[in-house]
């Protein structure tokens, strides 16, 4: 039985299957339109979410399972005070599959320890949120046919921001890429990330804080919201989260074949305006996001389909 805590779970080789496996579900839904008939996802979510919680019903319920869970703590016994090893104990006596979504980092691995079905981390607080890094993988390689050779600029809140803190863990296993990390000083990616991580790969990276500066020169600009419910105080949000807004100006120093992604929700850092614009391919991302997870189900719930 595998878990799924962390987007390096999976080896380079893996992770091609997967994105492989993906590729086909989107061009063939109907051969695996039945491929977990019978099948439970359990969606633990002690925290709000719409996409990603959605994006893995939608993942079982198109394979042909069903879907129970709760979607925030106080609609579940974590109100009355029972633990994360309890609350999966007991799940794993109802659903073949979990999916787990905690504000604290290491709860979805504490339930792995103590779980009977396979648990997936569908994000802890800043730490991980691999099943977006997944998305955001077989985005990139369907969008630019490759996962090496990019530069890739990561924008906003790079401190708090468990999305970039997966994606660059996921992404320097790939030759040649190069980083442009844009943030303000208050939100920089932290030191781990930046000295066991990409010093320790040898990746180039440069941190930058205007947009404009780096924009030119970017094959992928990955766009993330300064993330309220991350910060202590309301008035370090407010002077924050208005630093950076994508706008049709911006794109202009772009060049014709840079995508724009983001893992939403956005809030104003990318405005509407831009929405229009064929490098915008942040709804498409939502949408490999469900192939994705149906690919990351029937690889854990071990379901070949011929």
């Amino acid at each position: 039985m595998r878990h799924l805590m962390s987007p390096l779970d999976f080896s380079v080789e893996e992770l091609e299957r997967l994105l492989d496996l993906a590729n086909d579900i989107e061009n063939h839904r109907d051969k695996y339109a039945h491929a977990c008939d019978g099948k439970k996802l359990a969606t633990l979510f002690y925290e709000p979410s719409t996409r990603t919680r959605l994006s893995f019903e939608a993942a079982m319920l198109n394979l042909g399972g069903s879907v129970l869970g709760f979607s925030s703590a106080d609609s579940s016994s974590a109100a009355k005070g029972e633990s994360v090893a309890d609350t999966i104990r007991v799940i794993s006596c109802y659903a073949d599959i979990a999916a787990m979504r905690h504000p604290k980092e290491g709860a979805p691995l504490v339930a792995a320890l103590h779980s009977g079905i396979p648990v997936i981390n569908a994000g802890d607080g800043g730490h991980q949120h691999p099943t977006q890094t997944l998305t955001d993988l077989l985005t990139i390689r369907s969008l630019k046919g490759r996962l090496g050779g990019l530069t890739i600029g990561l924008c906003g809140d790079l401190k708090f921001g468990r999305t970039v803190h997966s994606l660059i863990n996921a992404l320097v296993r790939y030759e040649n890429v190069r980083f442009v990390l844009i943030s303000p000083e208050e939100l920089r990616v932290p030191d781990y990330v930046r000295e066991d991580v990409l010093r320790k790969s040898g990746h180039e990276f440069t941190e930058v804080t205007r947009l404009e500066d780096a924009i030119p020169e970017l094959d992928i600009l990955y766009m993330t919201r300064v993330q309220r419910e991350r910060f202590f105080n309301e008035e370090d949000y407010v002077r924050m989260k208005d630093f950076y807004i994508l706008d049709k100006e911006k794109m202009r120093l772009a060049g014709p074949e840079m995508m724009v992604l983001h893992p939403l929700p956005r809030v104003n850092e990318i405005s509407v305006e831009v929405d229009s614009d064929p490098r915008a391919a942040y709804f498409k991302q939502a949408q490999y996001g469900v192939y994705v997870r149906m690919a990351l189900i029937l690889t854990l719930l071990e379901v070949n389909v011929c």
